[in-house]
């Protein structure tokens, strides 16, 4: 058992002692007699024990559009056709659908908490609220008609809407806030209002930040600021502020954001099919910069699985500073786990296996060609495992999956609606290119 507290090491044997929806006991199993006395037991052995993961950066009902556009710039793929899609395309049952099947691929990689931005956001957190995964949804806001917000003047009216209304789905498992896309489709005017918004509930505020070369060139010949120096003109850094991508950010701006706190989504795999570039980890890190990892959509990732981003963060920063030892196994899980949780302000619930907190949880099997020998279980997880090893998730001291088969989702009946309606979507895709 990896309980992720920092310097503590693997238990082996462990176990973890669940009452409600917390952890109420964990330790070392040496023998029968030390085990707390339970109703249910799970014997996990010749498994991993560890904590769920943390998704810091999703765009949940994308998956709709996974492999749509490929192998383009950032700046066409969302011009010619993601804008397009989502504003002609979807609606509020097919985003529910489509965060439906993402939460089913979530869990099925062991993640158990997601901050998601997106549109109909009402719609994303009822199908994360019925798959059971505790989450941070954000409402999106842009400065032109968006899906659910035909006219932007009410942008913030409706991101405000969706934040009061956010006290019912999934009880306490799903805190509801708001997503400026960025400083390039949101004015300072909106931004500013924005995150009054959300500072004023004490919420997270999420926007991307210096993904592409060109949108931080744009940016500082707009405004006569690099990007983070833009943002904090504007009064938005602070430890409430999550910052995301951040792959063009200068060493001044790095130093910036972490004296304001503000935290970090590493984004690695989209960074790279989409050929923004890498961001400077390693120094961020250096610098104090909480970090967390987070798979963005679906459709320039193209999959939501977080032991990919793991896998591809600890190698991707080798490479490119030529230094084997940057971002080891055990930092790359941190950053999937408790750091994680740090960046969406929830580290003192989740994100490491202690008495007290909440009881999100997964278990990893090992009978596996390529996860045998087992020497080193950081090593392990990191450059080995893959999402479908996951065979047990738990959230707050509930199963969402057991031996691989979904609890809470009818995932059949599922995957046959969105085959179903991708049809449609082709078709529409089709009447949209020859316009």
């Amino acid at each position: 058992m990896l309980t992720l507290e920092p310097g503590a090491a693997p238990l082996a044997p462990g176990y973890v002692a669940v009452a409600g929806s917390r952890i109420a006991a964990r330790g070392r199993a040496d023998g029968a007699d030390v085990l707390p006395v339970a109703r249910n037991r799970l014997d996990a052995g010749g498994r991993i024990v560890l904590p769920g993961l943390v998704n810091t950066h999703c765009h949940a009902p994308m998956v709709w559009f996974r492999g749509l556009a490929d192998d383009l710039a950032l700046e066409d793929w969302l011009t010619r056709f993601i804008f397009p899609l989502e504003g002609g395309w979807l609606n509020a049952g097919r985003i529910f659908l489509g965060a439906l099947l993402a939460s089913a691929e979530l869990i099925r990689g062991g993640v158990t908490t997601v901050a998601d931005g997106y549109f109909f956001a009402g719609e994303v957190r009822r199908a994360l609220a019925q798959a059971g995964l505790r989450g941070v949804v954000a409402q999106g806001v842009v400065d032109f008609p968006a899906p659910g917000v035909p006219d932007p003047a009410r942008n913030l009216e409706a991101a405000r809407e969706f934040m009061d209304s956010g006290q019912g789905d999934g009880g306490s498992l799903l805190t509801s806030s708001l997503f400026c896309h960025s400083p390039y489709t949101c004015s300072a005017a909106t931004l500013c209002a924005a995150k009054d918004l959300t500072r004023r509930r004490g919420l997270p505020f999420f926007l991307h930040l210096a993904e592409t070369r060109g949108e931080a060139a744009e940016l500082r010949r707009t405004t006569g600021l690099r990007p983070a120096f833009y943002l904090d003109r504007l009064g938005l850094l602070d430890d409430l502020t999550v910052a995301v991508h951040g792959v063009w950010l200068e060493e001044d701006e790095i130093e910036l954001l972490a004296r304001r706190q503000v935290k970090l989504s590493h984004c690695p795999e989209s960074n790279a099919k989409l050929g923004a570039g890498v961001a400077p980890v390693p120094r961020m890190l250096a610098r104090g910069l909480t970090v967390g990892l987070g798979t963005d959509g679906a459709a320039s990732n193209n999959n939501l699985d977080l032991w990919g981003e793991m896998s591809l963060a600890a190698r991707l920063h080798k490479v490119v500073a030529g230094d084997p030892t940057l971002l080891s196994a055990p930092q790359a899980l941190a950053l999937a786990t408790r750091e994680g949780a740090r960046v969406l302000g929830l580290g003192d619930f989740v994100g490491t296996l202690a008495p007290g907190k909440e009881a999100d949880l997964i278990v990893v099997e090992l009978n596996r060609p390529h996860l045998t020998p087992l020497y080193d279980p950081y090593s392990h997880l990191v450059y080995a495992a893959r999402a479908a090893d996951v065979c047990h998730v738990m959230v707050g001291g509930r199963w969402l999956m057991r031996r691989r088969r979904l609890e809470t989702l009818e995932e059949p009946a599922i995957l046959e609606e969105v085959r179903g309606q991708s049809r449609e979507l082709a078709d529409f895709l089709g009447r949209l290119s020859r316009a």
